[in-house]
């Protein structure tokens, strides 16, 4: 009990820490990282596989001639955009239906991640082996289930080993992965397609993946609610009562609502970038400009990120729904940031691009700390699974695809954008409506598990 009233300042974020806390956080980051390689590889991709594909001369088989002819009875004579969408659906609906079952398996947890970890790696490494667009979009889908081991599995066990006073600067770590993998995979897609050809970017993620999951297997299991105080655990399986329970948290719901709003935005915006400004605003170099953005992502993600758990935890004290503000605020800020930038010339536009980044980043470590706080810890994993399934299922498992069928409907890729973005804002909504329960969903979770923090 003293243990977890430590200041975390003395001694930083690991002075309140189960042992061994560092060396899973670590590995868990590695992870993480390749796991955002391995997704947005992909986007920075587009043209090549596009050309790959559904260029001149390419005779697609039957399966996906049939996927040609009923997207272009409404779409018209040109699909080949929402086509391309379709590969992101793919893995998200793979990867937002197997998510909840890998959360609630009752096995240890280090063994599942290994298991999805090299799976999604094997996966990425056969999407560079794909002949076929069927093929591919078979690999993405494996990819999403090996990912679905791992998403809603890797915050639970952060939960487990730092208490909540130190949980929003833990989150925000963790998640730095998103925008440094994400920059990795847009510069080596762009950079590897352009010197060795597009296959080879998907070939070289698989070494890294597979040591990453077999390291898993040598590490020690933390225990179920250690840094909650939890001492008894429910090896009870979940049922669809408890999925019920979750979903009436309110804190919960308002949460999910408002990432799915943002995933929507974000998922269709970042799988189409690099296209947009090379295709449509006519910055000519493709691998340049994967290399740009891939740097705004780096800086603006890292800097918005380690911001966004860093104040929601220092005003954690001042305002009971530091965690909603916060990541409310960030969206309010960024919408007219993004909208701007869709108008401005390049290379103006970039500046504008890099502040609505930084603001769409600083949500990540407030947003999955709220989560964390307000389910029990014998329900966390299956609570981020649930997440997982819903903010996917409302997000970019269709906003690829929209952007691509708008795009291709009315010819213009910025009205395709416009649809996307107006639900930045609608997080940021949704996000300020939730603050109002965090404070009392917070304290049942401490009052339940006897955990020394109120809040």
């Amino acid at each position: 009990m003293s243990d977890q009233k430590k200041n975390p300042a003395q001694g930083g974020m690991f002075a309140s820490a189960a042992p061994g806390a560092k060396s899973m956080l670590w590995l868990l980051l590695a992870i993480n990282l390749f796991n955002w390689i391995d997704r947005q590889v992909l986007a920075a991709l587009v043209p090549n596989i596009r050309e790959e594909f559904f260029g001149k001369g390419v005779e697609p088989g039957p399966f996906v001639q049939g996927l040609l002819d009923f997207f272009g009875s409404f779409l018209g004579g040109h699909p080949e955009n929402a086509m391309i969408g379709l590969l992101a659906m793919a893995f998200m609906v793979t990867y937002m239906i197997t998510a909840p079952i890998f959360g609630a398996l009752n096995l240890k947890r280090w063994w599942i991640i290994a298991f999805g970890v090299i799976l999604w790696s094997l996966a990425s490494g056969a999407s560079g082996l794909a002949t076929t667009f069927g093929v591919l979009l078979l690999t993405r889908c494996f990819v999403g289930i090996g990912e679905a081991a791992y998403g809603p599995i890797a915050p639970a066990m952060l939960a487990d080993i730092f208490p909540v006073n130190v949980r929003g600067k833990v989150m925000a770590f963790f998640y730095l992965a998103i925008p440094i993998g994400a920059a990795l995979g847009f510069i080596l897609g762009g950079q590897v397609a352009a010197h060795f050809g597009w296959q080879w970017a998907f070939y070289l993620v698989v070494p890294p993946g597979v040591l990453l999951g077999v390291c898993c297997l040598f590490m020690k299991e933390p225990q179920k609610g250690g840094a909650d105080n939890l001492v008894q655990q429910s090896r009870q399986k979940m049922k669809l009562k408890d999925y019920v329970a979750i979903l009436k948290i309110p804190s919960f719901r308002y949460d999910t609502l408002g990432m799915a709003a943002m995933t929507f935005a974000m998922g269709g915006i970042s799988f189409w970038i690099p296209s947009y400004i090379h295709e449509y605003r006519g910055v000519p170099d493709l691998a340049q400009v994967n290399l740009i953005f891939g740097g705004i992502l780096v800086v603006a993600g890292i800097a918005g990120t380690v911001f966004g758990g860093w104040i929601a935890d220092r005003l954690r004290e001042r305002f009971a729904g530091s965690y909603f503000i916060v990541s409310a605020m960030a969206m309010l800020v960024g919408f007219p940031l993004w909208i701007t930038s869709l108008y401005l010339p390049f290379p103006y536009a970039w500046g504008f691009i890099f502040g609505a980044c930084f603001c769409l980043f600083v949500s990540t470590g407030p947003s999955n700390t709220i989560l964390a706080n307000v389910t029990h810890p014998m329900m966390r994993a299956s609570a981020f699974a649930l997440n997982i399934l819903i903010i996917h299922a409302l997000g970019d498992v269709i906003s690829p695809m929209i952007v691509g069928a708008v795009a291709d409907g009315t010819g213009s890729m910025n009205t395709a954008f416009l649809v996307v973005s107006a639900f930045i804002l609608l997080s940021g909504v949704l996000w300020l409506w939730g603050a109002r329960y965090l404070a009392q969903d917070t304290a049942k979770v401490a009052n339940a598990t006897g955990s020394p923090e109120g809040q």
